[in-house]
């Protein structure tokens, strides 16, 4: 299949699929005689896992890491367990950071009369000096 049609089969643009393919995180294509790209269903398994990684919120240095153990047939599930769990203990933290952001920026919004008025709480707030 080309590489539209791989696209719309694994939910990836060609765009990015051309990129992976650029940066080697997946591997090139196969080319037809007529020197379009040619993917199989091999290929089409690694893409939408590829977009699955993605969507779950892995890097593109993440995704190298679990292809490789994906291909290894023998890996330990520790492996990839332990990589996961380092990705949610990360999940977490920004969640906690974004949580004190909105805490912040709610402290802001709240202390703002929002008037016609020149003097802004919200600007004087973050510009006082610590």
């Amino acid at each position: 299949m080309n590489i539209s049609q791989a696209a719309k089969a694994s939910g990836l643009s060609p765009k990015t699929i051309r990129y992976y393919e650029r940066i080697e995180l997946i591997g090139a294509a196969s080319r037809g005689d007529n020197g379009y790209r040619d993917y199989d269903e091999e290929d089409l398994d690694i893409l939408r896992f590829v977009q699955r990684a993605r969507a779950t919120g892995f890097s593109v240095e993440e995704c190298r890491q679990l292809l490789s153990l994906y291909r290894d047939t023998e890996r330990h599930s520790s492996e990839v367990k332990v990589l996961v769990q380092e990705k949610l203990e990360r999940v977490e933290a920004q969640i906690q950071e974004l949580l004190q952001m909105r805490d912040t920026l709610q402290d802001l919004v709240e202390r703002c009369p929002g008037d016609e008025q020149a003097q802004c709480a919200i600007i004087d707030k973050l510009a006082e000096q610590s």
